[in-house]
């Protein structure tokens, strides 16, 4: 069935809409796959169609969607009745800020779709991911396969017609074993976004195997390795364990939304004030992020986002100064005008949704640090004098404002005089956010630099899961709390 989306949009701004928008689903697509010790246990498909309808009136949102084509107008008309009845609630009108409007296409690179890849394949090579990690000592294995394929089209009011066309895909390889002292330990791979793709090309099986034996080979070491010491050191997170450190502290704590409060009852709250742009030192000057939703190979990277702004690369942190934030076109003007001045000249791009069933709101998309001059990890490593190499998140607690946070990784490496001692296990570490990122002493090169994705960032009320990437290198922190 062809819709006239333009046609149902022009009959709500004749109603009196002062903007509205459609985001239509034709077909979204999700396959999770999950063996556990050779054995196929789970294979979950999911399939949507539909559309989600947005419509400002009277500086009130409403909103509706529906996943019949024959409620097209009953649709539309809802959104605009349920944004009246909004209006006569509301306290503070809602305005958006002038954008580019823009016509357009994007589509994420993949050289085969993984879609395309015959089922018995894919589970042939998840058979065979398996074998890579089926060693002696491994009690626990795990192959995790999931895949996502959607096309978004998206119109509004102000003329952009825009369609993307997004292919993901997120393996991750398992192992673990239970030590002496009856605790299980346990290393991870997901691989790292390295190529210009995020297709099924990145099932590699002579990289995968070399990565499974790396794996198992660090796990059967922690087992007899002593425990992490604890005490003040220098930490120097590895990009696996970089990235849950840049989305935990800096992406979720500057989205402009939690900012203004908005997500105080779900998600929580941000430590970061209105007044701290251009003023506050989040970290010491080694430290550069921005949100790039133009690094093409990362689940971040869609775009244009569903405002219909195009994909932006946005400094957050510059020379350890907080300058931005993770903005859409609703949350800006609401904080230039809190602010009294001119905080956010534009939106940042940012405003997505999961699904046609929810409204979009600000979420993370690539929060990345920018490469240093400090060198590869083993010239970092050179330079240390007392501290400990941490990989793999294992756990995480968080402030409610993101004001702190304690995490505990997979396995750590021992540094003394410039110099690694050996593998030690149940490594955790803490601190203030600010005190933590003020103590960033050395930023690795871009040797170091990976693009770690994440495919389950959650979000919001209804709840919503997103994926993106960060892309983070190497990075030392001194005089932390390390310890269990």
């Amino acid at each position: 069935m062809t819709v006239d989306w333009k046609h149902q949009i022009r009959r709500l701004t004749d109603k009196g809409a002062t903007y509205a928008d459609v985001r239509y689903y034709p077909k979204k697509e999700e396959d999770v796959m999950f063996m556990w010790n050779g054995n196929f246990l789970e294979f979950n498909r999911s399939e949507e169609s539909g559309f989600g309808v947005r419509v400002l009136v009277d500086g009130a949102w409403g909103f509706a969607a529906s996943s019949s084509m024959t409620d097209v107008s009953i649709t539309f008309d809802r959104a605009f009745a349920n944004a009246a009845a909004a209006a006569t609630r509301i306290k503070r009108p809602i305005r958006l800020a002038d954008k580019e409007v823009l016509s357009g296409r994007f589509t994420s690179p993949c050289e085969q779709d993984p879609f395309e890849v015959p089922l018995a394949e894919q589970i042939a090579l998840m058979k065979d991911l398996d074998s890579y990690v089926n060693k002696p000592g491994v009690e626990q294995r795990r192959v995790i396969l999931s895949t996502v394929r959607n096309t978004i089209q998206y119109y509004d009011s102000e003329g952009a017609e825009i369609e993307k066309h997004i292919t993901d895909i997120f393996p991750t390889i398992q192992v673990a074993a239970t030590d002496a002292e009856g605790m299980q330990q346990g290393r991870k791979y997901l691989p790292p976004r390295l190529g210009p793709t995020r297709g099924w090309e990145i099932m590699d099986r002579d990289h995968w195997k070399n990565q499974a034996e790396r794996i198992v080979n660090e796990m059967k070491e922690m087992l007899e390795a002593p425990k992490c010491p604890a005490g003040k050191m220098s930490v120097i997170l590895m990009p696996d364990m970089m990235f849950l450190q840049v989305h935990e502290t800096i992406g979720h704590a500057l989205e402009l939304d939690r900012i203004l409060g908005y997500e105080l009852s779900f998600a929580g709250g941000s430590f970061v004030r209105l007044e701290d742009f251009g003023n506050l030192q989040y970290g010491s000057p080694k430290l550069n992020a921005r949100a790039d939703a133009t690094l093409i190979n990362s689940p971040g990277s869609f775009g244009y986002d569903d405002d219909g702004v195009k994909a932006q690369d946005r400094m957050l942190i510059k020379d350890g100064i907080l300058v931005g934030a993770i903005t859409s076109r609703q949350m800006i003007t609401e904080a230039n005008e809190k602010a009294g001045r001119e905080i956010f000249d534009g939106s940042g791009g940012t405003c997505r949704a999961c699904s046609f069933t929810r409204v979009p709101i600000e979420r993370m998309t690539n929060i990345n640090v920018d490469p240093g001059e400090d060198g590869s990890l083993e010239d970092i490593i050179s330079n240390t004098e007392r501290g400990v190499v941490l990989s793999g998140e294992k756990s995480w607690s968080i402030g409610s404002n993101r004001e702190q946070f304690h995490f505990s990784t997979d396995i750590g490496w021992l540094v003394e005089d410039g110099e690694r001692k050996g593998i030690v296990k149940n490594c955790a570490y803490s601190g203030m956010t600010l005190d933590f990122y003020r103590s960033l002493s050395a930023v690795g090169d871009k040797s170091t630099w990976e693009v770690q994705y994440v495919d389950n960032c959650g979000k919001g009320v209804p709840g919503q899961v997103m994926q993106l990437g960060h892309g983070v290198p190497v990075c030392r922190f001194d005089n932390v709390k390390v310890g269990e």
